[in-house]
C-alpha cells in the first residue's frame, strides 16, 4: 500500500459471526434474532472481504475479565489497520492471527492505558519481520495533562530517554527493528475530519470527540466495500460526530456506563440512553457495543434495551475477538 498523510483541518451484513466465543446480539425481531443466534456459533470469517474484529471489548477494570480497547480491519485476508492497543490486545492480536508485516496504520484514540497501553509490545513484534516496510501512528494532540502522538512516541521510544529506548529503532526501522514507525498527530478541535490515512482505495479520517477532559479521537475507515465508524470513549455532546458517522454501514460505541452513573462517569462516558440517541441520529446498518465493564455486564441487557428505544436496527453486545463482515 502506498501511504499519503494529510494532517489537514451495505447492504450491511447483519450475520454475525463468533470469533472464540459468540456474541450475545439483540435485535428487532424474532427471525433477525434467530439468524443471528444460528450464526453465532460458526467459525467467522474475518479473513476475506472486509472485516471489523474486535481484539479487546472490555473497559480499565479487570473486573470484566476481558482485554481493553482494541481493533483490527481485515482487508482480504490480512489485519490492515488497528485501532487501539489496550491491556490484553497484544494476546488477542496474535489469536486473531493478524501479522505487524501486514499493518499500514494504527490508531490510537486517547492516552488512558486502556487504549494504549499494549502499543509496545505489538511493536517489539518488528525485531522478528522478515523484511522492512513502514506504518503511519496517528493520535490526539495534547494538552496539559496528556501528550500529544508524537510526544508520546518520543517518551516511549526515544534514544537516550525514552521509556523502552532499546526500541529507539523503530523511528527508521534501525538497529534490528524492521518497522519504521511514523508518528503524527490529529487535532482534537479541529471543526471537520482530519484525513490521516489513504491507500488501496481505503481512506482513514479523525475527528475528536469530547472524553471529559481527555484528548480523544474517533476514526472513520471508507473503504470499497462499506464504511466503518469507531468510536472510543466519548460523553456524546459533540453534535458534530453525528455527521461524522454518517452513512456507516457499522458503529461501534462504548456501552461503558449504566443511565444511573454519576456525574463524573456521564463526563466520560456516554449513557445507554445517549449512544442510542447519537445511533439514531446516524442510522448506521448495524450498531457494535464494545467497552464493557463488570458493571455494565450485568446490566447489559437492560442497557442493549433502552439504546433499542431509539435506534431501531440491529444491535450485538461484542465480545474478544468477534468479528463484523462488511458486504462482499
Amino acid at each position: 500500500m502506498k501511504i499519503s498523510l494529510s494532517l489537514l483541518p451495505l447492504a450491511a451484513g447483519l450475520a454475525l459471526a463468533g470469533c472464540s466465543g459468540t456474541n450475545a446480539p439483540s435485535e428487532g425481531n424474532k427471525g433477525q434474532r434467530q439468524q443471528a443466534s444460528a450464526q453465532a456459533d460458526q467459525p467467522a470469517d474475518c479473513h476475506s472481504g472486509i472485516s471489523l474484529q474486535l481484539l479487546g471489548s472490555g473497559g480499565p477494570i479487570s473486573d470484566d475479565a476481558r482485554a481493553s480497547s482494541g481493533a483490527v480491519i481485515w482487508i482480504d485476508g490480512k489485519a490492515r489497520l488497528l485501532i487501539d492497543a489496550g491491556g490484553g490486545t497484544y494476546l488477542r492480536y496474535g489469536e486473531s492471527g493478524a501479522r505487524l508485516e501486514d499493518l499500514d496504520f494504527i490508531g490510537i484514540s486517547h492516552f488512558h492505558t486502556d487504549h494504549v497501553a499494549d502499543l509496545p509490545a505489538i511493536l517489539k513484534g518488528a525485531y522478528f519481520l522478515g523484511s522492512t516496510h513502514g506504518v503511519t501512528l496517528v493520535g490526539p494532540t495534547g494538552n496539559a495533562n496528556f501528550p500529544s502522538m508524537t510526544t508520546f512516541f518520543d517518551r516511549e521510544f526515544s534514544h537516550g530517554g525514552g521509556a523502552f529506548q532499546y526500541l529507539s529503532g523503530l523511528a527508521k526501522a534501525s538497529d534490528g527493528l524492521k518497522l519504521a514507525v511514523h508518528p503524527a498527530n490529529a487535532d482534537v478541535n479541529a471543526p471537520v475530519r482530519t484525513l490521516v490515512w489513504q491507500g488501496d482505495g481505503v481512506t482513514v479520517y479523525a475527528y475528536g470527540i469530547p472524553h471529559g477532559d481527555v484528548p480523544a479521537l474517533a476514526f472513520r475507515i471508507e473503504t470499497p466495500k462499506g464504511v466503518i465508524v469507531l468510536s472510543a470513549d466519548q460523553n456524546g455532546s459533540r453534535k458534530g460526530f453525528v455527521d461524522f458517522a454518517r452513512g456507516a454501514d457499522i458503529l461501534m460505541m462504548p456501552a461503558a456506563i449504566d443511565d444511573d452513573a454519576d456525574a463524573q462517569s456521564r463526563f466520560l462516558h456516554a449513557t445507554p440512553t445517549v449512544v442510542g440517541q447519537i445511533a439514531a441520529a446516524v442510522q448506521p446498518k448495524m450498531l457494535v457495543l464494545d467497552h464493557f465493564m463488570g458493571r455494565a455486564l450485568k446490566n447489559k441487557d437492560k442497557n442493549v434495551g433502552i439504546i433499542r428505544r431509539f435506534y431501531h436496527g440491529p444491535v450485538f453486545a461484542a465480545r474478544d475477538l468477534s468479528c463484523f463482515p462488511l458486504p462482499r
